[in-house]
């Protein structure tokens, strides 16, 4: 992380004002990275827990986080680069896994409720499927928020925030 620092100092001259600022950025980035450790490991465990691999798709979100773990252990022990787009990669497949587990979730609800009563209206239908327990519908939506997460810290990185000024800083202070 030091040299994160020292990186965005040589590039963006270094004030008092911005060390301080620079080290709250990173303050927030180390709680961003704890949080999403913490609730990896959660839902991991929960996944397991309730058997969430009986079907191939089921494995999904158990490998996805398995891998993000991975990454994580191996951005902290390494902060480079290489982790830190690993780590992007495996964040935006979170987002994509979230979005495509709600509707995966969706239809194997919305295929049940059919079952149960084949002459429900759509309306009826989408009410009853949003209101199932199994499968939960949004639950999926954690894997995206972790996606989000994920990325929100990657993107906060003091070599992005430093090149991102490079590029747009000098049209950003004309406007």
């Amino acid at each position: 992380m030091d040299a994160q620092r020292s990186y965005v100092g040589a590039s963006a001259g270094t004030t008092a004002g911005t060390s301080a600022s620079t080290d709250s950025v990173e303050l927030l980035r180390r709680w961003l990275l704890a949080l999403l450790a913490l609730g990896l490991v959660g839902t991991v465990t929960e996944l397991i827990l309730l058997s969430h691999y009986e079907q191939p798709l089921q494995l999904v979100p158990v490998v996805l986080i398995a891998l993000a773990l991975v990454v994580v252990v191996w951005h902290v022990l390494r902060p480079q680069a290489a982790s830190l787009h690993a780590l992007q990669v495996v964040m935006a497949l979170f987002v994509l896994a979230g979005f495509v587990g709600v509707v995966a979730h969706f239809y194997g609800s919305a295929e049940f409720q059919i079952d149960l009563n084949p002459d429900m209206t759509t309306w009826e239908l989408v009410e009853k499927v949003m209101r199932a327990k199994a499968p939960p519908v949004l639950a999926p939506g954690m894997m995206l928020q972790f996606g989000l997460l994920g990325l929100a810290y990657a993107y906060s990185d003091a070599r992005y925030r430093a090149r991102v000024q490079s590029l747009f800083g000098s049209r950003a202070r004309s406007d």
